[in-house]
């Protein structure tokens, strides 16, 4: 896959105030501190471990900032990852966690709003989270369920380990339709 040599300052979704709250740094000041670096000529564990060591960075932010300079820089497409590319996906339904989950978790539920999809569970936590192997060309399906009251919950979906990002757009138009269904299936609309 070709990406682009353009070097820009822009950072990803993640704003300027957030970053620096956390960081102390903004994004700007950040890249032009990795480009001082060399980063641009580092793999992605290189900058990680620069982040850590020289900056005293914690996990999760070396991970933000490592991504989002690579991104920047044109090292990294969108939705990119170690391995391979990422759809998401979310929906919010009126419907209890527990109830949102079954509709997952239970094989005849799950045919009802989501026929012939080539789904197996690998790893389940009850009422929290699926791990699904996609067995049509070996990508993953990470799912989170999240209450959001009383009556109202949320799912979370990454589709990971997916091979392009026509890919990433296919797997985001089939979640966001697949979607759609488990809301009329779970609000009875």
């Amino acid at each position: 896959m070709a990406l682009s040599s353009k070097s820009s300052t822009k950072g990803p979704r993640m704003g300027d105030d957030a970053v620096k709250a956390k960081t102390g740094k903004v994004w700007k000041e950040w890249f032009s501190i990795l480009d001082r670096a060399g980063a641009k000529k580092m793999t992605h564990q290189q900058i990680v471990a620069y982040l850590r060591e020289e900056h005293g960075i914690g996990g999760w932010w070396q991970q933000m900032l490592t991504v989002g300079y690579e991104q920047a820089r044109g090292l990294r497409a969108a939705h990119q990852k170690a391995d391979g590319f990422s759809a998401y996906a979310s929906k919010t339904v009126g419907a209890q966690v527990a109830r949102l989950y079954a509709a997952w978790s239970d094989p005849l539920q799950r045919a009802r709003w989501l026929p012939d999809a080539p789904l197996e569970v690998s790893r389940s936590t009850d009422g929290k989270s699926l791990r699904m192997r996609w067995t049509q060309g070996g990508s993953r399906v990470d799912v989170g369920f999240y209450a959001k009251g009383a009556d109202k919950s949320m799912v979370a979906i990454e589709h990971g380990r997916l091979a392009s990002p026509t890919a990433v757009a296919a797997q985001k138009a089939f979640w966001s339709g697949a979607l759609a269904r488990l809301k009329v299936l779970l609000e009875g609309r």
